[in-house]
């Protein structure tokens, strides 16, 4: 009996710079994913921790010489972007953040499917005339995105009220509720803490007994570890024995360095973050924007409650009972301080609050839920081209899903 060859995988380029943080993390959980649904994954991105991490699991990775930011070089990756899409001939294109998003907008311009992901907007990013350049880019680019996906109804409002008039799904981030559980306190912070102190000179000794928060992020101006330092002085006023560990590494290392308080400790970059969640009482972000920050999620998929600035996302990604307690505005120290300081004076607070953001993460963000939705996008995408073109072969509107 004859039987029919099967279905073509559809071809999917994903486009990523930056290439580390939150953005690498998502990519690659999405990659996993569609890997497993039988996609046929690609990447295009500079070399780094995520081009590492995509080759492992198997991703077709092409090298994309890019910076990070808009400059003099962009129309050299433009075109090295074109010429990769032209010998990757994918079916979709899911360009991630800003500067990606601009290169692959207009490396593509609307010939090949396109999904735009800003993971928070670029006009956020930036000040002065840079911001309004951007603004004009986002209203302009939004023609050459099939669609934007958005990680929460927060980004897309703000996209909305910019004038950004594009098709929107708001697809809520997820993490791999698996790895980020809770777990048995087995590294205490002396332990985790490299050996000799870190920060600036005259640091102190971790104390195995004292309350630990822990900010997970890059140091950078976005996710606001200079507010939290100038909070940390009245947190120690409620709290003296409190410590401080800030986990990543950035731009703001040395002046951050320089303005913290012998209790804050400084690990650099690490290759596993869970180890500090579960070491951790009480996990902050201090965010002056976001889509909706993983750090958040990852925290409470082990357990830990958090204290969150209330930007983009962050109140999408709480519980109730975690939005009306945890939740400070951006760039108030005083604020900041407050919450915290509450936290780490009420234990059986913490842990109740730490179960119901577990429960919450495990209902609404897990990253399979998410990756299903993103597959939905792009069937929707892959079935209208199908139906603008019929010479593409009709088997392509049934593979997307396994």
């Amino acid at each position: 009996m004859h039987q029919s060859a099967p279905a073509p995988r559809p071809r999917v380029l994903h486009l990523a710079q930056p290439v580390d943080g939150g953005v690498a993390r998502v990519v690659l959980d999405l990659a996993r994913a569609q890997l497993a649904a039988g996609l046929h994954v690609m990447a295009a991105c500079p070399d780094g921790e995520l081009d590492t991490g995509l080759r492992e699991l198997g991703v077709d990775v092409r090298r994309w010489q890019a910076g990070r930011a808009p400059g003099p070089g962009l129309p050299g990756e433009v075109r090295r972007l074109a010429r990769l899409a032209g010998e990757a001939r994918p079916d979709l294109v899911h360009a991630h953040s800003a500067k990606a998003g601009l290169a692959g907008r207009l490396a593509v311009r609307g010939r090949i499917p396109t999904v735009f992901q800003p993971h928070a907007w670029s006009f956020e990013a930036v000040g002065g005339s840079t911001a309004a350049l951007a603004l004009r880019w986002e209203r302009w680019g939004a023609r050459w995105a099939d669609r934007v996906v958005c990680v929460s109804e927060a980004e897309r409002a703000t996209g909305l009220r910019a004038g950004v008039r594009a098709a929107y799904t708001v697809v809520p981030n997820g993490i791999d509720t698996e790895r980020f559980a809770p777990g048995p306190r087995t590294a205490p912070l002396p332990t985790l803490l490299p050996e000799g102190p870190e920060g600036p000179e005259g640091a102190v000794a971790p104390d195995p007994a004292a309350p630990v928060v822990v900010c997970v992020g890059r140091l950078c101006r976005q996710k606001g570890q200079d507010v939290l330092l100038q909070a940390w002085a009245r947190v120690l006023d409620a709290v003296p024995r409190a410590r401080l560990v800030l986990v990543g590494d950035g731009p703001g290392r040395e002046t951050l360095g320089h303005r913290a308080h012998p209790s804050v400790h400084f690990t650099g970059a690490v290759g596993d973050v869970v180890p500090w969640y579960r070491g951790a009482d009480l996990v902050v972000l201090p965010s002056r924007w976001e889509g909706m920050a993983l750090a958040p999620l990852e925290a409470l998929g082990c357990g830990r409650p958090v204290v969150v600035t209330d930007v983009d996302g962050a109140r999408e990604s709480l519980p109730p009972a975690l939005a009306a307690r945890c939740l400070v505005p951006p760039e108030d120290p005083a604020a900041l301080a407050r919450a915290i300081a509450a936290l780490l004076s009420d234990p059986p607070l913490r842990a109740a609050l730490g179960d119901q953001g577990r429960r919450h993460v495990l209902a609404t963000h897990d990253v399979r839920h998410t990756a299903e939705r993103i597959s939905d996008v792009y069937r929707e995408l892959l079935d209208a081209r199908t139906e603008r073109r019929p010479r593409v072969p009709s088997e392509c509107r049934e593979s997307i899903h396994p």
